[in-house]
């Protein structure tokens, strides 16, 4: 992303992806034979959303929340297709 993104806007990007990854978490966990990788994978991908949140609550320079919200703008295109 070549444009100034701000850093509210990138939260709200990571926030949503977040949420994408809880609701399949909750939908994994009420499976009747639950994916153990699966959940596994969804729940490290969780993780690493919070970590880039709590980043974010930080005064972080403005081509790190630039990169932050190019990796969320392509991971939720991609999670948008599933």
């Amino acid at each position: 992303m070549s444009e100034h993104v701000s850093p509210e806007a990138t939260r709200q990007l990571v926030q949503d992806v977040s949420n994408w990854y809880a609701e399949q978490i909750m939908k994994e966990r009420g499976a009747a034979g639950p994916d153990s990788a699966r959940l596994k994978t969804l729940k490290e991908e969780w993780a690493a959303c919070a970590a880039d949140l709590l980043a974010l609550q930080e005064d972080v320079p403005s081509d790190e929340v630039a990169e932050i919200a190019a990796r969320y703008a392509a991971r939720s295109q991609e999670l948008g297709g599933q």
